[in-house]
């Protein structure tokens, strides 16, 4: 039984003028090329290929929609700090994601970090550009870890993160903290379900 029964790919926006209107509420996922966004986003969702998970660093180049519900959208951010993308498509992503910044319907941010790597210059940078909204920090790949090195991963990053971020362990694969994520991914999209 999928958590949200309706949600579909909407669109891939190489230009902020192909977004969507700018109204109801979105939910931005982001994080480092092979951090485990697209199996976060499908493991939310609870469908096994809205967003397509590859083996390849950088493969979602363009800014993807899905509709979860009536206005109520997730956002998949190109990955960053690994890009196989053409320069003139890596040019173009700063003002892509400012340009999502300003949107109103922007209610959170979801940032996906592979637990065994920890909080990297990347995803401090992120946080900032987040600044002003709510971020969700997600220590994927948890299984990958003993009990102990969980433990230390979620200190290190609260360390970390201070303030900035809420922060919890997470695996798409095993579904440990599958539900606790979907919760705040619920509730800022505001969705009764």
């Amino acid at each position: 039984m999928s958590a949200f029964p309706h949600a579909k790919f909407l669109l891939s926006a190489a230009a902020a003028a192909q977004f969507p209107a700018d109204h109801g509420a979105e939910v931005a996922f982001a994080g480092r090329s092979n951090a485990g966004k697209s199996s976060a986003i499908n493991a939310l969702v609870g469908q096994r290929a809205l967003a397509r998970a590859s083996k390849t660093p950088g493969r979602t180049r363009l800014i993807n929609f899905f509709a979860l519900a009536a206005e109520a959208r997730l956002v998949d951010l190109p990955g960053y700090g690994y890009a196989s993308a053409p320069e003139r498509e890596r040019r173009a992503w700063p003002a892509l994601i400012e340009a999502l910044r300003r949107r109103n319907s922007l209610r959170g941010v979801f940032l996906i970090v592979d637990a065994r790597r920890g909080i990297g210059e990347g995803d401090a940078a992120l946080l900032q550009w987040a600044a002003g909204r709510p971020a969700h920090v997600l220590l994927a790949k948890c299984d990958k870890l003993s009990r102990a090195e969980g433990r230390k991963a979620l200190a290190d990053a609260r360390d970390a993160l201070g303030e900035g971020a809420a922060v919890q362990l997470f695996s798409a694969h095993s579904g440990e903290g599958v539900e606790q994520a979907r919760q705040v991914l619920v509730a800022w999209l505001a969705i009764h379900h």
